[in-house]
C-alpha cells in the first residue's frame, strides 16, 4: 500500500453500508465530553400515532415582526395553530438571537470506523478526494445516543424522531425520508407536494424564491438551530434547508409497446445511483428496477445526487432480479447485459428486439453478476479505446441510455 493510501480506507458492505475515513486512528468525541448546554423545554409526541411532536409553524408568533416570511398567503392548519413536527413553549421570535445558543460552539467532526474493503475498486472508481461521511453503523450509534439521552433540551423528542431519519432503520420504521438542499426541496415542493410533510430551515436561510414556493404550496416552515441542522445534514456544509417527505414510488408500466427499463444489480455508491436516476429521467426511461444489495433510493446521498428527481422516475426496489428478468421476458422485453467480453454494440442487435429493452448494469467493483449475464438475451459492449478497461457504471448507463433513446426515435 502506498504512503498516499495509508490514511484512507474505504468500507463497503453488501447490506448497503458505505463509509470512509481519512484518519481511522482518530476517535470521535464522546457525548460525555460535551459541555452542559442550556436549552428550551421540549414537548413530547404521540408514540401511538408515530407522528412528530407538535411545533408552532414558522412565522406563526404573536410578537412576530414584519419581514420576508410574513406573506398574505401564509398557510394555516384548520383548528390547529401548531407545527407538524415538534414544539417548544416560550420560543423566542425568529431573528432574535440570544447568548445561549448551540451554534456558538464549533461542531465536533465525526469519522466512520475503518475497515478493509469487501471488493476491489477499479482504478477509475477510486476517488481523488474522499468525502468525510458517517457509515450506517456510526449513524445508528449517534441516533441511539440521542434516544438514550435524558437531556430534553439538547435532544427533545421531536428532534429524535427527525434524527432517526438519517438511518435506514429509522426511514423504514417511520416511512419518511429527508430531502436536503435548495434544489432538492424545490423539486419536492414543485412536483411532489402531496408527499411533503414539512420543511425545516435555519434562521439565516434567505432564499426568497423557495420560501415563496413553500408558502404557496401551503407547507409549514419550522426553524432549527444551526447545530440541529448540522446533526441532520449528510454534508459538511449545509444549505440551511431540509424537507421531510413520505416514502413512496410509482411502479413502471410494463405493458407499453415500446419501453426502456434499467435493471440495477447491487450498485452501492449512493452518488452513482442518484446519477442513474437523473440519466433515466433525462433520456425518457420508463423505469428502474433496483435489485437486492443496491443502496436504498431514499438514502440522503441518493436523493441529493439525483437533485430530488428520483421520484419522477417510476421504480421498484429491493427486488429479486432473477424473478424480475423472467417477468420482463414474459412481457416481451429483451434483456441486455453489459459485458466487457461482448462482441457487439447495442446498434448491432436486430431492431425487432429493441422495441422493449431492459438494460442490466452492475456493481461498481465486481461488475454485473455473471449469473445474470447468463440469463440475458443479449450482451453488449461500449466501443472505446484499448487504453481503458472499463467505465464507471453511471457513465456506461448514460451512454447506453442515449443510444437507446436514439434507437427508439428511429423506430417511430
Amino acid at each position: 500500500m502506498s504512503e498516499e493510501n495509508k490514511n484512507r480506507t474505504v468500507k463497503v458492505t453488501l447490506d448497503r453500508k458505505f463509509g470512509v475515513s481519512e484518519k481511522p486512528e482518530r476517535r470521535p468525541r464522546r457525548d460525555d465530553d460535551r459541555e452542559e448546554r442550556g436549552g428550551r423545554d421540549g414537548r413530547s409526541f404521540d408514540r401511538g400515532e408515530r407522528k412528530f411532536g407538535d411545533r408552532k409553524p414558522f412565522g406563526d408568533r404573536g410578537d412576530r415582526r414584519e419581514g420576508r416570511f410574513d406573506r398574505e398567503r401564509r398557510p394555516r392548519r384548520d383548528g390547529d395553530d401548531r407545527g407538524s413536527f415538534g414544539g417548544r413553549e416560550g420560543r423566542r421570535p425568529f431573528g432574535e438571537r440570544s447568548g445561549n445558543r448551540f451554534g456558538d460552539r464549533r461542531p465536533r467532526r465525526e469519522f466512520a470506523s475503518a475497515g478493509a474493503p469487501i471488493y476491489r475498486q477499479r482504478p477509475e472508481e477510486q476517488k481523488e478526494e474522499v468525502e468525510e461521511v458517517l457509515d450506517e453503523a456510526a449513524l445508528e450509534a449517534r441516533v441511539a445516543q440521542a434516544e438514550a439521552s435524558e437531556d430534553s433540551n439538547f435532544n427533545p423528542p421531536w428532534f429524535k424522531r427527525l434524527l432517526a431519519l438519517t438511518t435506514e432503520k429509522g426511514r423504514e420504521r417511520e416511512g419518511r425520508f429527508l430531502g436536503e438542499g435548495v434544489h432538492v426541496v424545490q423539486e419536492l415542493v414543485s412536483h411532489h407536494r402531496e408527499l411533503v410533510i414539512g420543511v425545516y430551515v435555519t434562521e439565516a436561510f434567505n432564499d426568497e424564491g423557495l420560501i415563496e414556493a413553500i408558502n404557496e404550496a401551503e407547507i409549514k416552515i419550522n426553524v432549527l438551530t444551526d447545530e440541529q441542522m448540522k446533526r441532520l445534514s449528510s454534508t459538511v456544509t449545509t444549505q440551511g434547508v431540509i424537507a421531510v417527505a413520505r416514502i413512496a414510488s410509482k411502479k413502471p408500466v410494463y405493458e407499453s409497446s415500446r419501453s426502456v427499463i434499467t435493471l440495477v444489480d447491487a450498485v452501492q455508491d449512493p452518488g452513482n445511483l442518484g446519477t442513474l436516476f437523473r440519466t433515466s429521467l433525462g433520456f425518457g426511461s420508463d423505469g428502474m428496477i433496483l435489485g437486492r444489495g443496491t443502496v436504498s433510493p431514499f438514502n440522503p446521498k441518493v436523493v441529493r445526487g439525483s437533485s430530488g428527481t428520483f421520484l419522477r422516475v417510476p421504480f421498484e426496489f429491493d427486488v429479486d432480479l432473477v424473478d424480475q428478468i423472467n417477468f420482463l421476458r414474459s412481457k416481451g422485453y429483451t434483456i441486455i447485459a453489459t459485458d466487457l467480453h461482448a462482441k457487439q454494440s447495442l446498434r448491432q442487435i436486430p431492431q425487432n428486439k429493441l422495441r422493449k429493452m431492459a438494460f442490466l448494469v452492475g456493481n461498481e467493483g465486481a461488475g454485473t453478476n455473471p449469473y445474470f449475464i447468463e440469463l440475458a438475451d443479449e450482451t453488449v459492449k461500449i466501443p472505446m479505446s484499448s487504453e481503458l478497461e472499463s467505465l464507471n457504471v453511471a457513465v456506461a448507463h448514460g451512454i447506453l441510455s442515449y443510444e437507446a433513446a436514439q434507437i427508439q426515435e428511429d423506430l417511430k
